[in-house]
């Protein structure tokens, strides 16, 4: 069942979502040459739990880490550790807060140091096919609509859209109900879904300069591109107004 959260519950996730952008905007700032992903992750709980907030990734089915920080052909789940960030590196991180029984979740991929064009065209490409799909929104729209405004926008400039990771629904959990896919699929769920007004996204395209297969390493969380092309992350937690949709993660 897809949740219609009243005015009230809303405020409550954006207030989390308020949090999360600040922790965002701290691991930006940190992202340079030589810093570690470890590092990062840490600073992000400490700065998460001084504001009586929840780093919901960390225990998560036994992820040992606050954030997934996931770099070059990484696409998801990266774990932090003692990798040391090199200039030309493009660097996703994702971040779920959890605060007042509530939940939101977001993702970035930044550029660190001299990046070439093709890696900075691609974090340009995940960032405008989440745009395309936040402005695909309208209340009782159908959920093809939404993951076809995505697809389309990354197809048509020549990059590929991660099949076997969707988006969600979020509120009191991390993960409710629907699954978001970034791609049209075919299946009937996909096709009559319909998105109310008041409900709560996490929409996170996840795009590949190359094909959009992917496998996961032998620590049973990192997924990375089969070609091993970079790929890049954008997601942002997004409810669905009388007005189209609002970012409240941005």
């Amino acid at each position: 069942m897809i949740e219609r959260r009243s005015a009230g519950e809303i405020e409550a996730i954006t207030a989390a979502g308020r949090l999360l952008s600040g922790a965002m905007d701290m691991a930006r700032g940190m992202l340079a040459p030589g810093v570690t992903t470890g590092e990062i992750d840490a600073a992000v709980e400490e700065f998460l739990k001084e504001e009586g907030a929840t780093p919901l990734f960390k225990g998560y089915r036994g992820f040992p880490a606050s954030t997934c920080i996931s770099v070059n052909e990484e696409v998801v789940h990266g774990i932090p550790g003692d990798r040391a960030l090199v200039s030309g590196d493009i660097v996703s991180i994702d971040i779920g807060v959890g605060y007042g029984g509530w939940c939101a979740d977001a993702a970035r991929t930044f550029p660190v140091g001299d990046v070439a064009d093709e890696r900075l065209a691609l974090i340009e490409v995940a960032r405008g096919a989440l745009a395309a799909g936040v402005e695909s929104l309208y209340p009782e729209m159908r959920l093809v609509e939404l993951s076809r405004a995505i697809q389309g926008f990354v197809e048509a400039r020549g990059f590929s859209v991660v099949r076997q990771y969707v988006g969600h629904g979020i509120g009191r959990k991390m993960h409710e109900e629907p699954q978001v896919p970034n791609f049209v699929d075919g299946s009937v769920r996909q096709a009559t879904m319909v998105l109310p007004e008041g409900c709560v996204l996490a929409i996170e395209p996840m795009v590949n300069a190359g094909g959009y297969e992917v496998t996961t390493l032998e620590n049973g969380w990192t997924v990375v591109t089969k070609d091993s092309l970079p790929s890049a992350h954008w997601e942002d937690t997004v409810v669905i107004t009388e007005s189209g949709g609002v970012v409240i993660t941005g």
